[in-house]
């Protein structure tokens, strides 16, 4: 049954927002003001599919990928560049006022650069037994078999083709595979997951394609099948030699733009903690100027980081394993630190901040990819005593819903 509905925003998740017959309905790739046919989908009552555009809005561009509406890896390719912009600002602005934070949001920095710098691909079977190997659609685990993708980093030149190859020759395992592919400085970091053991003669083989490839490392759930040379990216000053299936921000730009903004609301600052500091994209830049403490759940972040922290021109860098959301710091461990600068995954750090707001450190910079939950941690911070100086949007996730941030925060 189709219906027609006149789309009066675009929400926060990228969607057209309808109301019809006092209730909301979602249309995906539609923008204000425009009168779209639409379909229900069975089992979301909400939710509606996009049939046709009966009258377009003057925002509306072509889309340039070819997969858009297909793959389920960007939201918005069809809404003028400062109209995307705009609303993605004022996705951190509205949240913030829910929260009843009441503070200036800065504009937002495209952080894109030259693309992404890190993809998993997906390689499934359908119920015809094809393999399919790209990314999972719109709304579906189905996968779409993406030959190019046009938002990634030209250093990832040749991933999808490596994911194909990997894929086909795994084909016996019958199971569903994820291959996270990085760029390092120096090559392609492939580690391929959902395997399981596999026989000695195939391992022989993957080593082969990873030669063949010039792959820098091909990892199998972390464990070395071959490595040409040990992956590197440079982070301020060091080199980072990373291990398997690590975390990096999406793009170089975004790292770059992130570090920056925390660098400079850390001032003079002479003893920083840097927390869920992964391989250290902030605490290798702030150890120009500053004794850094780092602490992270991942061994091999910390290790990686451990070994970075050598590089000649750093002060030092104290980092050790641990994990914040069972174990955060308390107040007496931080009785000598300046600032604390924190990071956590999209969850973000209650536990850590409940602490933080007892103890009297007087600079906090939260760094986040979750307005949400930023907003959730922001108002505990606020209610503590610290007040919100700014706050910046950093948008390296361009065609998306997601969007990050850096705040500063005085006591």
């Amino acid at each position: 049954m189709s219906e027609t509905l006149t789309i009066d925003h675009v929400g926060q998740r990228g969607d057209g927002v309808a109301y019809a017959d006092g209730a909301t309905a979602f249309v995906p790739y539609t923008l204000p003001g425009e009168t779209v046919t639409a379909a229900p989908l069975p089992g979301h009552p909400d939710r509606r599919a996009l049939q046709a555009v009966l009258k377009p809005s003057a925002e509306r561009i072509d889309p340039f990928c070819k997969y858009f509406g297909k793959c389920g890896g960007c939201a918005i390719q069809h809404w003028r560049p400062e109209n995307y912009r705009a609303w993605k600002r004022q996705i951190v602005v509205d949240t913030l006022a829910h929260a009843g934070i009441a503070c200036a949001v800065d504009d937002l920095i495209d952080a894109h650069g030259a693309g992404r710098r890190r993809i998993t691909v997906h390689a499934r079977r359908d119920a015809d037994n094809a393999l399919h190997v790209g990314f999972a659609a719109a709304g579906s685990h189905a996968i779409v078999d993406i030959e190019q993708c046009p938002i990634l980093d030209p250093a990832l030149a040749g991933a999808l083709d490596v994911a194909r190859v990997l894929a086909d020759i795994l084909k016996p395992t019958n199971k569903p595979l994820d291959i996270q592919i990085t760029a390092a400085s120096n090559g392609l970091d492939v580690d391929v997951r959902g395997t399981g053991p596999l026989p000695t003669p195939m391992i022989a083989i993957l080593s082969g394609i990873a030669e063949q490839y010039k792959l820098t490392r091909l990892t199998r759930h972390g464990e070395l099948v071959l490595m040409r040379t040990p992956p590197a990216i440079t982070v301020g000053p060091a080199q980072v030699l990373l291990p398997p299936g690590s975390f990096l921000q999406a793009t170089t730009a975004g790292e770059d733009a992130l570090g920056a903004l925390v660098v400079k609301h850390a001032g003079r600052s002479k003893l920083i903690a840097d927390l869920f500091c992964g391989v250290g994209p902030f605490a290798l830049r702030l150890a120009a100027k500053s004794r850094v403490l780092a602490f992270d759940s991942e061994a091999g972040a910390i290790g990686a980081l451990q070994i970075a922290a050598k590089s000649p021109g750093l002060k030092p860098i104290k980092a050790e394993v641990r994990d914040l959301f069972r174990r955060p710091m308390v107040p007496q461990e931080l009785r000598d630190v300046d600032g604390v600068v924190f990071d956590p995954p999209r969850q973000g750090a209650l536990a850590q901040v409940t602490h933080l707001v007892k103890s009297k450190v007087a600079l906090v910079i939260a760094v986040s990819c979750n307005v949400q939950t930023f907003a959730r941690d922001a108002r505990l911070l606020i209610d503590g005593g610290y007040r919100i100086d700014s706050v910046t949007p950093v948008d390296q996730f361009r065609h998306t819903p997601h969007v990050e941030l850096v705040a500063k925060f005085v006591k």
